[in-house]
């Protein structure tokens, strides 16, 4: 469990008491798009409560909104949780704020990765605790990844101080063709994962397609050991979902619940997929299986259908630079990323990693930076929104996080410098309003309960 540096230091009793007895709020519905399933569908409904927080205002930054919008000497107002109001110098500060001046620094939304697996394959030492794939099936829609979600994980914490990460999607992994279900959580200190669960929020189902889930059951000697195995499995899947949908629901499938809830629109779709060819075949069983793919991820051949993915609404959730590391990966190009951008595609960039996670605001910048040499300049308030907005849409929560507009959640980082540069890191950490992180005091640094009593505990590493 972490505890809010806002109510005393990490691990303390004071705080836990608090966490103890957080009251669970109602289970919204997102405004916009898929609506979140509902409390009395949902038996692990959230029971997240934003920490207590102070009216704020951050004055004389660059502020990027996450919605490709530069304000210069701007000003951030919030307060009781949310955005109040994002302008210019003139902007009027009402009574009772806390004034933070933050000339010559950064404002961004909170980051979020779209992308993630902390908690279920937990960071580097901890490995053995790894609960992100329940390969005894090439289809697994029945398994939830929240059941394997363990909040002590240090890398929470990490990700908070020193990459800004306010919200983030944790997924199953990638060796079944159909993995489970993934959950959006908040990242803020909990006993349970119920009280990081990000309220409203829909949820995703993951799938996979190329080498691993060949691979993994090729190995074992049944089907799928090929591609076209691939695609007849889960082809069968949805044919079978479908006739569940359109049954009486006598007998109850765990795993054809989900399915049925991404027919109906109501689950996501993040599928992890390489190749371009693979994406496209992809999106023509989507429609011949009536759902809709919301990203591609990991998709290092996205440049090639940029077009595709554009017409289609379909986010790329990419690395900057990653390549190599298996066959279909080998046609991976550090440009990928800026091709999207440039064809009006929706770009993405995500971890995978419990390192990575950290740095998200780099690996941007390492894209853009991969673009300008080929000649495509991409404004750094577009990039902003790859870490931003973007990945809030894939997560499907855009309607409440993701930018700095008025009445969104106050998910909200300080950088000490421009966050597309190598220097720059989170000054402060502000999610639902609550100042969940200051460099500036190090004894309220957060630490992973696990870690206390540790050598160096209380580090950021």
């Amino acid at each position: 469990m972490r505890i809010s540096p806002e109510i005393g230091r990490w691990g303390s009793a004071l705080a836990l008491t608090l966490a103890l007895t957080l009251a669970p709020p109602a289970f919204a519905k997102k405004k916009d798009k898929a609506p979140a399933a509902t409390a009395s569908a949902v038996p692990y409904a959230s029971t997240y409560k934003p920490y207590p927080g102070r009216p704020t205002a951050l004055v004389g930054a660059v502020v990027y909104d996450g919605r490709g919008k530069r304000i210069d000497d701007g000003v951030v107002l919030f307060a009781q949780g949310k955005v109040v109001a994002v302008g210019g110098p003139d902007l009027a500060i009402p009574e009772g704020y806390d004034r933070i001046d933050a000339r010559g620094k950064y404002v961004t939304p909170g980051v979020i990765d779209a992308h993630s697996h902390l908690g279920v394959y937990p960071s580097p030492g901890v490995d053995a605790l790894s609960d992100g794939n329940e390969m005894t099936s090439p289809t697994t829609p029945n398994v939830w990844a929240e059941h394997s979600v363990w909040p002590q994980d240090p890398g929470f914490t990490r990700a908070l101080a020193n990459g800004g990460v306010t919200s983030l999607l944790i997924l199953p992994g990638s060796g079944n063709l159909i993995g489970g279900r993934a959950v959006m959580l908040k990242n803020v200190p909990s006993i349970t994962v119920q009280g990081m669960k990000f309220p409203g929020a829909p949820y995703s189902l993951k799938m996979a397609c190329g080498e691993n889930p060949k691979r993994v059951y090729g190995s074992k000697g049944q089907i799928p050991s090929t591609r076209m195995g691939n695609f007849a499995v889960d082809r069968q899947a949805w044919i079978d979902a479908r006739q569940y949908m359109e049954g009486d629901h006598k007998d109850r499938d765990l795993g054809k619940d989900t399915l049925e809830g991404v027919l109906k629109g109501e689950i996501l779709v993040q599928n992890h997929c390489y190749r371009a060819d693979e994406m496209a075949q992809v999106l023509d069983m989507a429609k011949e299986m009536g759902y809709k793919v919301t990203a591609f991820h990991h998709a290092v051949e996205a440049y090639k259908i940029a077009d595709m993915l554009r017409e289609n609404d379909v986010c790329a959730a990419v690395w900057a630079d990653w390549y190599g590391f298996k066959m279909e990966a080998y046609d991976a190009i550090p440009e990928n990323a800026a091709l999207l951008a440039k064809e009006g595609a929706c770009v993405v960039i995500h971890s995978d990693d419990p390192n990575g996670i950290q740095r998200l605001n780099q690996a941007a910048a390492k894209a853009q930076a991969s673009g300008h040499r080929m000649g495509i300049d991409i404004p750094d308030a577009q990039v902003i929104s790859w870490f931003t907005y973007n990945a809030a849409k894939t997560a499907g929560v855009e309607a409440m996080t993701g930018s700095l507009e008025d009445g969104k959640m106050a998910d909200v980082v300080l950088w000490n410098g421009n966050p597309l540069s190598v220097y720059s890191r989170p000054e402060k950490v502000w999610i639902d309003g609550a100042l969940m992180f200051d460099a500036d005091n190090p004894k309220t640094r957060p630490v992973s309960d696990f870690e206390l009593g540790q050598p160096g505990e209380g580090d950021v590493k």
